[in-house]
C-alpha cells in the first residue's frame, strides 16, 4: 500500500474525503518531517506507512468530534511535530490555529511546514502552557483546545482548560487505557470548569490499534489560580 492509498482509504474509514491537494500537502508534510527528524528529534515513528497511520490518520480522527468545523479558533497544546493541529488545518482550511510548543527548534520546523504547505491563519507560540494559559491574550480565547498524548489526563486538563472559552471544548487524544485516567481526572474536570461530554473509540485504519478521544465541555470559567506555575501540574496533579 502506498501513501496516497493509505491516506485516501484510511480517511474514508474515518468518515472523511481528502482532496488530491490535501493528500499532496500531507505527503509533503511527511517528507519535511522525515528530513528535519535527522537534525532534531521530532518523532520516533519514521516508517512512511506508520507516519501516515499513526500520525496523520490518528490526528484526522478528531473530525469524529461533530462540533469541530471550519471557522473555529483552536489551540494545539504541546503540539510537538504538529499533531494533531497541522493535519486538522489541512482538512479544515478555515480554522484559526495556534500551535504551542516549549522547544524553539520545533517551532521553526512548524513554521517551515506551514509555509511550505501554504497554510494561512496559523500562529506559533514558543513557551509553556502554564505561562500562556495565564496570558490575557490567550486565556479563555479558544473554541477548542486539542492535545495528543502529552501527559496524563488530570495534568493535561490543567494545561489546556484555561485556554478554552466557556461553551468551548477540550479534545484529548488518548490511548486504549483511558478509563483509569478518566477516573483520576474527574476532580480536575470539575475544578477547572469542565464537564465530560463524550468518549469516542477510534480504531485506527490499517492497524490493530485502538485510540480514544475524550471530549470535555467548558461550562464555567476556570478559577484564576489555574494553571499553577510552570512544573507544578506535573509534580502535584489535581486528584
Amino acid at each position: 500500500m502506498n501513501s496516497v492509498y493509505i491516506l485516501k482509504e484510511g480517511a474514508k474509514q474515518i468518515g472523511i474525503d481528502l482532496s488530491e491537494q490535501q493528500i499532496q500537502q500531507l505527503i509533503q508534510y511527511k517528507e519535511l518531517l522525515l528530513e528535519w527528524n535527522e537534525k532534531i528529534n521530532l518523532t520516533a515513528i519514521t516508517e512512511e506507512r506508520d507516519v501516515m497511520i499513526k500520525h496523520f490518520l490518528d490526528s484526522l480522527s478528531c473530525v469524529k468530534v461533530s462540533r469541530l468545523k471550519n471557522g473555529v479558533k483552536m489551540i494545539d497544546v504541546g503540539t510537538g511535530a504538529g499533531f494533531p493541529g497541522i493535519p486538522l488545518k489541512v482538512y479544515y482550511q478555515d480554522i484559526q490555529l495556534t500551535l504551542l510548543d516549549s522547544l524553539n527548534k520545533r517551532i521553526n520546523f512548524l513554521q517551515t511546514v506551514c509555509d511550505s504547505l501554504g497554510l494561512k491563519a496559523v500562529e506559533f507560540l514558543h513557551g509553556r502552557a502554564e505561562d500562556y494559559g495565564n496570558h490575557k491574550n490567550y486565556r479563555e480565547k479558544y473554541d477548542f483546545a486539542v492535545a495528543r498524548a502529552v501527559a496524563e489526563l488530570n495534568i493535561l486538563l490543567e494545561y489546556c482548560m484555561p485556554f478554552v472559552k466557556v461553551g468551548g471544548y477540550f479534545i484529548a487524544q488518548k490511548g486504549p487505557n483511558i478509563e483509569e485516567e478518566m477516573n483520576r481526572g474527574q476532580k480536575a474536570i470539575e475544578i477547572l470548569g469542565g464537564k465530560l461530554v463524550e468518549k469516542i473509540d477510534i480504531p485506527l485504519p490499517f492497524s490493530e490499534i485502538n485510540h480514544n478521544i475524550v471530549i470535555i465541555k467548558k461550562i464555567k470559567q476556570t478559577p484564576t489560580k489555574y494553571p499553577r506555575k510552570a512544573g507544578t501540574p506535573t509534580k502535584s496533579p489535581l486528584i
